[in-house]
């Protein structure tokens, strides 16, 4: 072989092997340019910011790579003022580094509403405009009147309220109304598989009192109390009529598991 072929060959393979390592070098920064860019692989978990301060909840954001964004406020009279309430993504959820959270938090001032006139509505009537004021029923107290379920006082821990009077939105209003001695038994219904809030529409309906109301280990959480289901209830459904104005028992859970009914 000729010496300029030899030399032919040995230019061939060494520029060969150069541009091999220039696209594998180009390759390799050009990866780690895109994996810079869209940060691929480095998924974060969102952290539960549920009864956070803004403070707090920015805080716990920042060290996680991640950025708040107030989206909304409500008022919920049983949350302190200024927590966060809810957040989207969930917590849990997986994203990427720099990802906004969107979250709702529970107002700092105290909302007041008027107090309506609910003596001579039926018990069915008077839940319904506490409801349409803000309000809500928290006790059903029955006396002997010919009149079953109709509202006879209307009550605010423990002492009259007048119709008209400024009360904060969301307290709980106690019903005094009357029970017919021939008409005074009710059923229970089943609540089993239904949120809180639920159940004590079913049972309110059915002229009932909620009694004691436990939540399991599983329920952390604000939003996981508004999550929880009733996986048990005393008296049952399969008992006979109870006295209207009865309690019924709740266990809540967000344990699936214990979804045997």
């Amino acid at each position: 072989m000729k010496e300029g072929s030899v030399d032919f060959w040995k230019w061939l393979a060494k520029n060969v092997v150069l541009a091999a390592l220039f696209v594998l070098v180009l390759v390799i920064v050009v990866s780690a340019l895109l994996s810079a860019i869209t940060r691929h692989g480095k998924e974060i978990t969102v952290p539960d910011f549920s009864n956070m301060s803004l403070w707090e909840a920015q805080k716990v954001a920042s060290a996680s790579g991640l950025e708040l964004y107030v989206k909304d406020s409500v008022y919920i009279r049983s949350l302190k003022r200024g927590v966060v309430y809810d957040q989207s993504p969930k917590p849990g959820s997986h994203v990427k580094e720099g990802r906004k959270i969107e979250i709702t938090r529970n107002t700092v001032l105290e909302q007041h509403v008027k107090m309506p006139n609910l003596v001579g509505f039926s018990l069915r009537q008077a839940r319904a405009q506490l409801i349409r004021n803000g309000l809500k029923l928290r006790k059903i107290e029955y006396v002997p009147d010919i009149a079953t379920n109709v509202v006879l006082h209307q009550n605010y821990n423990g002492s009259p309220i007048k119709a008209g009077t400024m009360i904060g939105s969301g307290v709980a209003i106690d019903l005094v109304v009357g029970k017919n001695a021939e008409e005074g038994m009710t059923p229970v219904p089943e609540v089993l598989g239904r949120t809180y809030q639920r159940a004590v529409d079913l049972l309110q309906d059915n002229s009932l009192n909620v009694g004691n109301v436990r939540f399991d280990s599983t329920v952390k959480t604000y939003a996981d109390s508004l999550n929880a289901f009733v996986y048990s209830q005393f008296p049952t459904s399969d008992s006979e009529y109870v006295e209207m104005g009865s309690e019924v028992s709740l266990s809540l859970t967000v344990d699936d598991a214990k979804r045997t009914f």
